[in-house]
């Protein structure tokens, strides 16, 4: 089959609102960072940035040329590849901000956490996909013990954003299975005791899971008047450079939170918060236009599959995406705790930037293999009839 014959079935939609995302997010990295004093350029960011969705680019259309349905013969070799990825961190990874999150790879420094959701999300998808006679029960227990591991690793590194990253997907996983509510119920209710334990039991014990700054974020979400000078320091600036860009912003590079370094993580966690100051409301509309744009194709793939395995990884990339992006902007108003979850394809971060293109790249993979089934599917129709 002829390459042109591909690219005649990609989803052009779904690349333009990722293609707007990136070139969005750029233009607000550089607002929020062109001024810092510590950079060698003006662009030292977004060049970084750039590149990485370049390379991000060129694995999207290595992943949407690739028959994803040849992956779900590979499901222990890819769960193998993400458990050596996240245990890698633990054994040589660089710390910064409180967290071994890295490897250094001397010109990149890599996040294996965000490939582990793309190869997360393949290998669950092909192990309910898989036609087995065993209970339902059994299925969703084995799915939740492939899923605990790796979260339980990316936990202690420690990552809450990205184990609950992991937690969702699980879950939006098995919802498009078809697992039962009671199941879900059950695992609602484990969570919750769980957690119960971790911050209420454990600690009477002597015993701490979660580090004193997480435990004062959790405490500022639910009381956002605690500590403005320190815990509460980042959401309150938020809020601020939020509220004071109103309907149209301050306009590009005059944002006064951003600009005076008031703000923290501008360029990273807190960017939302850039774009609301600086362009308002209006900016805000455009950029969740354009994730609306991304999801709706995304859920359209979902739903186009031919095959279970095919909506489940469609699914599956769709609930990270939508998680992601819930919970940051979440967190810079308030409504979510403050956890670390970048703005998919508009904050800064290279591996995030790669490992969405890649998600990215197995929707379009998805999305090509339909259509050239439904199309032999109407030339046999049209032949025979």
């Amino acid at each position: 089959m002829e390459i042109r014959y591909y690219f005649r079935h990609f989803d052009y939609a779904l690349l333009l609102g990722v293609l707007g995302l990136i070139i969005y997010g750029c233009l607000i990295i550089y607002s929020a960072t062109h001024a810092d004093p510590d950079l060698p350029s003006p662009f030292y960011y977004v060049k970084t940035q750039i590149i990485a969705a370049v390379l991000g680019a060129a694995i999207l259309a290595a992943a949407a040329l690739i028959d994803y349905r040849g992956l779900r013969n590979y499901r222990i070799h890819m769960y193998a590849v993400v458990m050596v990825l996240i245990l890698l961190v633990s054994i040589l990874g660089s710390e910064a901000k409180g967290g071994q999150r890295w490897l250094s790879l001397g010109f990149f420094n890599l996040q294996p956490s965000e490939l582990a959701k793309v190869g997360m999300i393949l290998v669950l998808s092909a192990l309910l996909s898989e036609r087995t006679r065993e209970p339902e029960s059994h299925t969703t227990l084995k799915s939740l013990a492939y899923a605990a591991v790796p979260v339980f690793f990316v936990f202690l590194q420690p990552d809450i954003g990205t184990a609950l990253v992991f937690a969702a997907v699980t879950m939006a996983i098995l919802f498009i299975y078809g697992t039962r509510l009671l199941h879900f119920a059950v695992i609602g209710a484990t969570l919750a005791a769980g957690l119960v334990i971790v911050l209420k039991i454990l600690p009477m014990a002597g015993l701490r899971l979660l580090k004193a700054y997480q435990l004062d974020r959790l405490l500022v979400f639910m009381q956002p008047d605690t500590d403005p000078g320190g815990a509460g320091y980042h959401l309150l600036q938020s809020k601020i450079a939020i509220g004071s860009g109103m309907m149209t912003g301050k306009g590009l590079y005059q944002g006064t939170q951003t600009q005076l370094n008031f703000l923290p993580e501008h360029h990273t966690d807190f960017i939302f918060s850039v774009l609301g100051e600086e362009l308002g409301f209006i900016g805000i509309a455009v950029l969740l236009s354009l994730y609306m744009l991304v999801i709706w194709r995304s859920l359209r793939i979902c739903i186009l599959s031919d095959n279970l395995f095919g909506s489940l990884v469609a699914g599956g990339v769709l609930s990270m995406l939508l998680f992601q992006v819930f919970v940051n902007i979440g967190m810079t108003i308030g409504i979510m705790p403050v956890t670390g979850i970048p703005l998919p394809f508009f904050s800064y971060g290279g591996s995030a930037m790669v490992a969405n293109l890649l998600a990215v790249g197995l929707l379009e993979s998805i999305h090509i293999r339909s259509k050239l089934i439904s199309d032999r599917r109407y030339r046999r129709a049209q032949i025979t009839g």
